[in-house]
């Protein structure tokens, strides 16, 4: 089998995740988030984000979660601003506008939106007399790391955030690969900042480390009224909730989460210098999402070797590709992939 740097959650999960799973199999527990691992992994997660009121809810998946939190925060007749390139607008297949409320989008800038920009469609917008006859702006989206890899320093995220205040809409932050953000060594936040500066964000575990989850967080005891049945209702609802719990109590005992995500960073940041120095253009991210400017010629040789995703066509003989490292990467991925770039000599 090629090795691949498709994803990063072409992986199991973690030996510690795993390895918690099995200790506790043989042990009943209530459903439902009632379980003592979700109770557990809760108060964990409380302690790391800094807010020890945090309503916080365990879903399987990015898009239910995205769907469900967008569908609860806002009205029915309200939309979501995003920007062109974010997730929700590119890669959800609809799932949000089967909410029925509308992806209202803005400019990306290398997957970052500006603040200025988001004020200024506001003012623009609010200011219209037939506003009311529109669809009306009820939150604002974004993703930590963008989905070009990139992130926002903390100036950007108070900005957008201050604009959201400003405009008495909620922020949401998309938190698939959060850890590799927060772990990035261009980041200047931290995850207590993060939640201060935001209504609602998710933990990404699906990505980093977890057979499947994603923890939802309302930092300041700000969950919408039956948030449970909101979850219901989308078909979101685990069961058998202690399988998030025990992965996400295993995820953030003893800094584990944060661990394995500067591993993933490490690992980009070789990878990163790999295609440097073989003299081969990359587009500036800072995680563990790296884009890559290939000749369709070298993109084929290396494709014999590795594998990777095909991102977008740049012109005829030139394609921009993703190489993705995560949680589990090893040296001899890397090596693999140094294999492959010396067929390119």
């Amino acid at each position: 089998m090629k090795t691949s740097f498709e994803s990063d959650y072409n992986n199991g999960t973690h030996p510690a995740v795993l390895r918690r799973l099995t200790e506790t199999n043989n042990l009943q527990s209530q459903s439902y988030g009632d379980d003592i691992w979700s109770k557990s992994a809760r108060n964990k997660i409380r302690e790391a984000c800094g807010c020890p009121d945090a309503d916080i809810f365990f879903l399987a998946g990015g898009t239910q979660t995205n769907a469900v939190v967008i569908d609860s925060l806002i009205y029915s007749y309200e939309g979501v601003i995003a920007v062109e390139t974010g997730h929700i607008n590119v890669h959800e297949a609809g799932a949000i506008e089967l909410t029925g409320h509308k992806i209202l989008t803005l400019p990306s800038h290398n997957g970052k939106m500006d603040a200025v920009e988001l004020e200024g469609y506001l003012k623009k917008f609010f200011a219209d007399p037939t506003f009311l006859h529109m669809v009306i702006p009820g939150m604002v989206y974004i993703t930590y790391p963008t989905e070009l890899g990139s992130i926002y320093s903390a100036a950007e995220l108070e900005a957008i955030f201050n604009v959201c205040r400003k405009y008495h809409l909620s922020l949401y932050i998309d938190g698939a690969r959060l850890g590799y953000g927060l772990m990035s060594y261009d980041c200047d936040i931290t995850l207590p900042w993060l939640a201060k500066h935001c209504d609602a964000f998710y933990i990404g575990g699906t990505k980093v480390g977890s057979l499947c989850g994603e923890a939802v967080v309302f930092p300041h005891s700000n969950a919408p009224r039956h948030f449970f049945t909101y979850v219901k209702q989308h078909g979101a609802l685990f069961a058998k909730s202690r399988l998030t719990g025990v992965q996400f109590d295993a995820l953030f005992t003893d800094n584990l989460y944060f661990k394995i995500s500067r591993h993933a960073i490490d690992m980009a940041m070789i990878l990163r210098k790999m295609f440097t120095e073989a003299g081969i253009e990359l587009y500036n991210s800072p995680t563990n999402q790296q884009f890559v400017v290939l000749t369709n010629d070298q993109m084929r040789k290396i494709s014999t070797h590795v594998l990777f995703e095909t991102w977008e066509p740049l012109d005829d003989t030139h394609t921009l590709c993703r190489f993705v490292t995560s949680w589990a990467t090893t040296k001899a991925d890397l090596e693999a992939l140094s294999k492959a770039l010396d067929t390119l000599q």
